[in-house]
């Protein structure tokens, strides 16, 4: 119950509006900072759905593929510059980014990702190294403003990162590829 909690208090920080300000004031720490924790603060709540609605979870996501597909899709949703642009633009957008990140994406990844086998995890993993690579490469060669809400630089400083994320993923696969796990046990 505790990790719930902190899951429910890091969503209610990261919806204060100074801090929602602060995080969506520059490209990078909105993608890369604010939408992660809002998943983590999900995964962290997901234990409280998963005590008090055992045969639901149990019933629908028994060996976690439904769960961790409706995480890709919302997170990747939420990774087309459009759709960024407009939660700064419409308020309305903007709830539906803090409610669908954290109910739609992080409470189905908590009880989803301990179901899923290696392999799908690793494929999960590669999905998001092409994501992150792919938006890297579009935010660093398209030479126009995606985003009406943030300056050229924001969305260069965005393709790095994304480039980065997408290397660090690939990177962590091939260090679980070609090391034995066991024995770090």
């Amino acid at each position: 119950m505790k990790q719930s909690l902190i899951g429910l208090l890091l969503f209610i920080v990261l919806s204060l509006p100074p801090v929602v300000t602060l995080l969506e004031s520059i490209m990078i720490i909105h993608m890369h900072m604010q939408m992660p924790l809002l998943v983590i603060a999900g995964a962290l709540f997901g234990r409280y759905f998963q005590i008090h609605f055992p045969h639901f979870w149990e019933k629908w996501n028994g060996n976690g593929i439904p769960g961790i597909t409706l995480f890709v899709i919302i997170a990747v949703y939420w990774s087309i510059p459009r759709t960024m642009d407009d939660a700064l633009t419409y308020p309305s957008v903007e709830v539906f980014k803090f409610m669908s990140l954290f109910l739609l994406a992080g409470v189905p990844l908590y009880d989803s990702w301990k179901r899923l086998n290696v392999t799908l995890k690793n494929s999960v993993f590669i999905l998001f190294t092409i994501l992150f690579l792919s938006m890297g490469w579009l935010y660093l060669n398209v030479t126009q403003q995606l985003c009406n809400n943030y300056l050229l630089i924001d969305q260069i400083t965005l393709g790095w990162g994304s480039a980065a994320m997408g290397v660090c993923i690939a990177i962590y696969l091939l260090y679980t590829t070609f090391t034995d796990p066991s024995q770090y046990e």
